[in-house]
């Protein structure tokens, strides 16, 4: 098994760079300023490290019901093929 990644950690470079480039691009948008990319690359880390792990369990526990309702119907299915 590999080394744990922290959840700041977790983005490839591709979606690091289309991050970065997403809050200098709101900046510019809807703030009316100019930051440039070590201010967002800062800005990604400390949104990432505060809410990152949340979001990351919150995607967890999703998957994990959306698999049991998956599983549950699919239990339900076979009871229906027992020849009893």
């Amino acid at each position: 098994m590999g080394e744990v990644q922290r959840s700041w950690e977790r983005l490839s470079e591709i979606e690091k760079e289309k991050a970065i480039e997403a809050i200098v691009h709101f900046f510019e948008i809807e703030r009316d300023e100019k930051i440039g990319a070590v201010a967002a690359e800062r800005l990604l880390n400390h949104f990432l490290q505060t809410v990152g792990t949340d979001l990351y369990n919150k995607g967890v526990l999703e998957a994990k019901k959306a698999v049991k309702y998956r599983l549950d119907g699919l239990n339900y299915d076979l009871e229906d093929l027992l020849d009893l």
